[in-house]
């Protein structure tokens, strides 16, 4: 690398370190030290390196930055501000402040540029395993000799912090098992946690470890351009496999007294250290000072990047005039659309009964594959449990990337965020699955995806007690309630198939990430639940039976006890009862119709509104009020024949009519 280069990005990394400091300092909260001892780097990625059009983030050719150690986000602020995205100098004096665009951590579809909501340690590196996973299964459908368009690199920046979150071990295990040859994961290694020296709790050795995952690793100086440059063109041009990059680094790097600190870890520099930095490496006295020839560099920078979309975008012109059927597959992907008739050929599908919810979605899950390009799935090793196969589609393996199932292995956590990776290459929608009880392992990963509002459905089976002989630690309990607890989050238990088919529909219409909740058992499909969309599922909850006069009780129930309230009817009506029963499938669905739709389904002159549902009360106060009654389970299950399970906790016909009628 020549000489004014090096100068003019060690002046861009001075820059990255005054802007993260003075911003951490104004804001009095923030992490600098990750920005001042990467600052070489960014300045390297983004001034060399980085193929992107700043004047075009979505641009779908581009390479992806993903910052795992999402705490120092000033220096993704820094670079995206400099290199010119929408992101002013003042967004960068706002930080961390309210309705900024520059809050504490990065956050997807906030802040232009962003490619994944970061900062729980570690979930960066799944985010960025499903962006490099997506990204391979798109080359692997549209690339050829000729139109090569999915050649990005997915560049992820990770410390110590999320080296040792398991997360990362999953995800980086599955990266080197499926040989991702996109990746580069770029460990800042710099020996010191937010608690003080590394060596207080780790003392692995990282390269081996990734070296046993199957991943090729490599070791720079964290200052030494002539290596940066070395080492990541060699990578661009030679790499078979994901590859470690373990960049020696010293936090906070230019602090005179928090340098290779702790210090510099967690909270801000100090006013006086912010001067004595600012003289030591001869940064003026103005605050937030950019040098107008970092400007300008990056505005010749940015000219080579809009030339490289407009050769992509060439590209893709001469591809679709070549291959317009895979062209049309290509926009179909885009724009994730749904053909017209879409409940209509869910509603033809034949679906024997009884049936059990997991079964039905598998039904669906074959007959969308064939009418959804962008639909991908995958299984925690339970694929053949979960009924999440797609038959007529092989398998994606290491290195052959044709298939749309996913096998992540026994990787929970890792295959929600590498999911929501996949989501975000924008051209995917992806489906996982697992037990119910195992969404525990996910959860994090499910509400940072609920929180960046990506397209995700997640197949959780097994979702109750009547699982069985398994067991307590198998058996659902408070998992209904917990998931319905994340905001965003779209959660759905369906009754029986004709639900299970427009739990579908919810999922692909709904632009954010939704849960459908399965039974194990095999259920009755009702002849009531037999409606369209909009009268039934669309609204979340519907009334199935009407009661006669003045309702002595309405049922609401949700999944297997939607058809344990019709025999609770029957059985209520020989005993001259008025009932209503009502199937609320999504509280979130209902949550949003009118007042009027809400007073139609549950209100009116009712005795008793009661719950039926086969976990714990949590969240049911709201619709059945302080006067209703919940047939619920409020303690943990029991190892035993579904039958006997149904006796000892009061979930059939004969227990319930006792507590009803007591």
């Amino acid at each position: 690398m020549d000489n004014d280069l090096k100068k003019q990005l060690e002046k861009i990394a001075n820059t990255i370190r005054q802007l993260s400091m003075e911003a951490v300092q104004k804001a009095n909260s923030g992490h600098p030290g990750l920005p001042m001892g990467c600052a070489e780097f960014a300045a390297f990625l983004w001034g060399t390196h980085l193929r992107h059009n700043p004047k075009n983030p979505k641009w779908l050719g581009r390479d992806r930055f993903i910052l795992s150690a999402g705490h120092g986000s000033m220096l993704l602020y820094s670079m995206l501000h400099l290199s010119g995205y929408s992101l002013s100098l003042d967004d960068i004096k706002a930080f961390r402040q309210l309705h900024s665009k520059t809050p504490g951590h990065p956050e997807y579809r906030h802040t232009e540029g962003v490619e994944a909501t970061t900062g729980p340690l570690g979930q960066g590196v799944g985010n960025a395993v499903g962006h490099a996973l997506g990204l391979k299964l798109l080359g692997t459908k549209f690339n050829s000799a000729d139109y090569p368009l999915f050649q990005n690199k997915v560049f992820c920046l990770a410390g110590d912090g999320c080296i040792m979150e398991g997360i990362t071990s999953e995800a980086s295990s599955l990266a080197g098992h499926l040989e991702l040859d996109n990746l580069v994961l770029v460990y800042d290694s710099n020996h010191v946690c937010l608690d003080g020296p590394l060596v207080e709790c780790c003392s692995e050795d990282t390269k081996k470890r990734y070296e046993a995952y199957g991943w090729d690793t490599y070791e720079i100086d964290g200052y030494d351009f002539d290596q940066m440059e070395e080492t990541f063109n060699h990578i661009r041009e030679n790499q078979k496999r994901p590859c470690l990059v373990v960049m020696h680094t010293v936090i906070g790097k230019g602090s005179p007294h928090k340098a290779g600190t702790n210090k510099a870890h967690g909270s801000p520099l100090g006013v006086e250290e912010v001067e004595e930095v600012k003289k030591i490496l001869g940064l003026p006295e103005e605050e937030f000072y950019v040098p107008q020839s970092v400007y300008t560099f990056f505005e010749q920078r940015g000219a080579k990047c809009v030339e490289i979309e407009h050769k992509w975008k060439d590209l893709y012109r001469r591809f679709s005039e070549t291959k317009p059927e895979l062209a049309e597959d290509f926009t179909k992907m885009v724009e994730k659309r749904l053909p017209n008739d879409l409940e209509e050929k869910l509603k033809a599908l034949e679906i024997k009964t009884p049936i059990a919810g997991r079964s039905a979605s598998q039904e669906c899950i074959n007959a969308l594959g064939d009418l959804l390009p962008f639909l991908y799935g995958g299984s925690a090793d339970l694929s053949g449990s979960d009924k999440t196969m797609m038959k007529e589609f092989p398998l994606v393996a290491p290195g052959k990337f044709e298939g749309r199932n996913i096998k992540f292995g026994v990787r929970e956590f890792a295959m929600a965020a590498s999911a929501t990776g996949m989501a975000q290459t924008d051209m995917i929608l992806p489906y996982v699955g697992t037990f119910l009880t195992f969404s525990d392992y996910m959860r994090n990963g499910i509400r940072v995806a609920a929180l960046s509002e990506v397209q995700v459905v997640y197949q959780f089976t097994h979702d109750s007690i009547f699982l069985g002989e398994d067991g307590p630690t198998h058996q659902p309990i408070e998992h209904y309630a917990a998931l319905r607890a994340i905001p965003n989050l779209q959660v759905i238990r369906p009754a029986d198939a004709n639900e299970v088919k427009m739990a579908w529909i919810a999922a692909l219409r709904y632009r954010g990430p939704t849960a459908i909740i399965l039974s194990r058992q095999n259920l009755p499909t009702l002849d009531e639940t037999n409606v369209s969309y909009d009268q039934g599922l669309g609204k979340g909850a519907y009334i199935l039976k009407k009661e006669k006069g003045k309702a002595d009780f309405c049922l609401i129930a949700t999944g297997s006890e939607v058809s344990l309230a019709m025999d609770v009817t029957s059985a209520l009506q020989k005993r001259d009862k008025n009932v209503r029963v009502v199937s609320m499938p999504c509280f979130e669905i209902f949550d949003k119709q009118s007042d009027d739709y809400k007073k139609e389904i549950l209100g009116g002159d009712i005795g008793k509104r009661v719950s039926i549902e086969a976990g714990i009360s949590m969240g049911w106060g709201k619709w059945i009020g302080p006067d209703g009654l919940s047939i619920s389970i409020e303690t943990f299950g029991a190892s035993a024949p579904m039958s006997d399970l149904q006796a000892e906790y009061g979930f059939n016909v004969d227990a319930i009519l006792s507590r009803l009628l007591s």
